[in-house]
């Protein structure tokens, strides 16, 4: 089994899987976290946790995305805390896709926060990135609805992307693409 792997195949699935139990786990962990430094920023003028948070989501979306969700740290605490729940598998293609997203909004977020730490002029923009960040992480955790996976499949739907050759789930099959059946009656 390769170190550098997005998902695994379970019996059963005819497409690399996680577990949603985890992924809802991280996002509500990560979610935590921007939600105090947001918490510290806005209440207390507080401003110096910000890179060092958004840094640790950047790291920990970057190795799950380039190695392995397993590795990242979020993920393998979150995988802690629902050891004893049976899981319950979600495709990972379009994980990736929304957990690339996340990467490149939080990697936002981090750049524009060095400057922050001199000039609280910029803290606007940096507060909305983070408020865009911390909604779709409650959504994730809260509902079950990965705002980035809907966003995969729509990029599908309109042909922006190509579709894959197995249709993977998300979670309750809210995102799993439907084909248009015409009704001859």
């Amino acid at each position: 089994m390769s170190i550098v792997c997005f998902g695994e195949y379970v019996d059963g699935i005819g497409y690399k899987v996680l577990n949603e139990r985890e992924v809802r786990a991280t996002a509500g962990l990560l979610f935590f976290m921007i939600l105090v430094t947001l918490i510290a920023a806005v209440f207390f003028k507080n401003y110096a946790p910000i890179p060092y948070v958004s840094g640790f989501i950047v790291l920990n979306f970057g190795i799950s995305v380039f190695i392995n969700p397993k590795y990242a740290p979020a993920n393998a605490l979150a995988r802690l805390i629902v050891i004893k729940q049976e899981p319950i598998y979600i495709g990972a293609v379009q994980k990736r896709f929304a957990w690339s997203l996340g990467l490149i909004l939080s990697a936002i977020v981090f750049f524009l926060s060095i400057p922050l730490q001199s000039d609280p002029a910029i803290f606007e923009s940096v507060c909305m990135l983070c408020l865009i960040c911390s909604l779709l992480m409650f959504i994730e955790t809260a509902f079950g609805i990965c705002v980035g996976c809907q966003l995969y499949f729509l990029a599908i739907k309109l042909k922006l992307m190509k579709q894959p050759e197995v249709k993977p789930n998300c979670m309750g099959n809210s995102c799993e693409i439907q084909t248009a059946e015409i009704n001859t009656n």
